[in-house]
């Protein structure tokens, strides 16, 4: 199974770059893309369906090419789950929080691990609000690469130990996650680190992108009308965007043009400011606040990307309020067994909110991301008020 990368392409001027070296953002700022010989692609989607679960079946549309660096630890492969209570027919979750280390993060670290590693990173940091820390702990190490982590201290407290007990140097920063970024930044160029901080390489973007090659798989190769992706950096729409990007160039992928919808909390929302505006990139968000840890990003690189993504196949953006997304969370465990991520959760309640206005209708199949674990924030989860049984008796219920 060969890899049919060929190049890294600017995502912003167009300029192509060398893919087999050590590659952080273009000398215009933009972030780089992995492009494919996909007319030299000959494998069908038949034999893929045969080869072994897991996102390195696609080896064909990934960038790595050793096969012994195709390194795994279970990631992939989520299902599609419906919620029948929302009354929404057409709506299905996408589970990431099955994924190892708790959330799809775990998909972006396998192939940038490996990629970091194969060209010769022996060292990498990032800043991160929590998942991306733990996932690039994980996988870095299972690649033999020292992981620097800078976390501010607000986030999730068992993000910190998740990492520290893979053997990453975690970092507790006082501000939030675009000052973590500059303090990494500047670490690496000090210290000769690679920098893997969210778009800053191009390769956490491609396993991401395997979570929209799973999708059209699972919905028998024919694109949703709709899929609703809570947004923070942005890089699993981007990379969903791709992915049905290159699918259709392949001719395997048929039906609709998807319309994406960046889903994000009110105390955080700088894509929908900037979609609202009419703008061409985001501005940052002041005094962000949100119980959606994993999306508060308040000035996202990826920001022009997400945006052209969403115009051009006619989606958009919604902001929801913490509390709606919450109750939307415990609806939705309580009727279906299904909890989710606060994150998830404001993605649900954003595709609620658009089925309310009359933007998207119960019968148009919607793929809402839920993106992690709910027990990633234990604290937000409800507190036990039963009382004790006493006498070996159990109170019924009801």
């Amino acid at each position: 199974m060969r890899s049919a990368l060929t190049h890294l392409e600017c995502s912003d001027c167009g300029r192509e770059h060398d893919a087999d070296r050590l590659q952080n953002l273009c000398e215009c700022g933009g972030p780089l893309l992995a492009r494919y010989d996909l007319e030299g692609v000959t494998v069908t989607p038949d034999e893929i369906a045969r080869r072994p679960r897991g996102i390195w079946r696609w080896a064909e549309l990934l960038p790595v090419r050793d096969e012994a660096r195709r390194l795994t630890l279970g990631e992939g492969e989520t299902p599609l789950l419906n919620l029948p209570s929302l009354g929404l027919r057409g709506l299905v979750v996408k589970d990431e929080g099955l994924n190892p280390t708790g959330s799809f993060k775990a998909r972006g670290a396998a192939v940038g691990a490996a990629r970091a590693a194969e060209l010769g990173a022996t060292h990498v940091a990032l800043p991160t609000n929590g998942n991306a820390g733990a996932a690039w702990a994980a996988y870095g190490r299972r690649h033999g690469l020292d992981v620097t982590v800078a976390v501010p201290a607000t986030a999730p407290a068992v993000t910190h130990r998740e990492a520290r007990a893979a053997g990453a140097d975690v970092q507790v920063v006082d501000g939030l996650i675009g000052d973590a970024g500059r303090l990494v930044g500047r670490a690496a160029a000090a210290r000769d680190w690679f920098d893997v901080s969210t778009l800053k390489e191009p390769y956490r973007v491609e396993g991401k992108k395997t979570m929209g090659l799973e999708i059209a798989e699972q919905l028998g190769w024919r694109a949703p009308e709709v899929v609703v992706y809570p947004t923070g950096g942005g890089v699993g729409l981007i990379g969903i965007a791709k992915a049905f990007a290159e699918l259709r160039e392949l001719g395997w992928l048929t039906g609709p043009t998807t319309r994406f919808v960046a889903a994000q909390s009110s105390g955080c929302a700088p894509v929908v400011d900037a979609f609202e505006r009419g703008a061409d990139d985001v501005e940052p968000f002041p005094n962000p606040e949100t119980i959606a840890y994993g999306i508060t990003v308040a000035g996202p690189l990826g920001g022009r990307q997400v945006l052209r993504a969403l115009r051009a196949g006619g989606g958009t953006a919604v902001a929801v309020d913490d509390e709606d997304a919450l109750a939307t969370r415990d609806e939705c465990a309580c009727g279906d067994g299904l909890l989710l991520s606060p994150e998830g959760a404001v993605a649900v309640h954003a595709a609620r909110v658009l089925a309310d206005r009359g933007w998207v209708a119960c019968d148009e199949r919607i793929v809402v991301m839920g993106t992690g674990s709910p027990l990633v924030q234990p604290e937000l989860l409800p507190v036990p008020t039963g009382l004790i049984a006493r006498d070996g008796e159990l109170r019924g219920h009801g």
